[in-house]
């Protein structure tokens, strides 16, 4: 598969997980500079990586909380967290994964993502 089109595949998966309005304003707010970052990230991470067969949408977004929560990472963590209820992860394999991460990242880790969970759950009605 050529660039263009991992960047289209990267670029559909990209709004079925995050949604289309955070894409195109991800795309349309991004100056010169930014732009070569929003094509590489919808190329490579969304089009070659999240684009592979191996594992569903859910799954992905269920690795992606995890480690992101472990990385300390709270803003990529809520677009991910927002992602993997869209993905459909329950409320319940969320707090499963939280705690997943305490064991192994530390709790001030999970201590931080359920704090991050409750306020996008907050926001979203949940």
């Amino acid at each position: 598969m050529d660039t263009k089109d991992l960047f289209d595949q990267g670029l559909e998966t990209r709004k079925t997980v995050l949604g289309e309005d955070y894409v195109k304003n991800s795309i349309n707010n991004a100056d010169e500079f930014g732009m070569k970052l929003q094509e590489f990230i919808t190329t490579h991470a969304w089009g070659a990586i999240w684009g592979r067969e191996g594992l569903p949408l859910k799954t992905r977004s269920m690795i992606n909380i995890a480690m992101l929560a472990a990385l300390g990472r709270p803003h990529e963590f809520r677009l991910h967290l927002e992602g993997a209820i869209n993905n459909g992860v329950s409320k319940d394999e969320i707090a499963e994964i939280l705690i997943q991460v305490g064991g192994y990242a530390g709790f001030p880790c999970a201590v931080d993502g359920f704090r991050q969970a409750r306020e996008v759950f907050k926001e979203k009605g949940i």
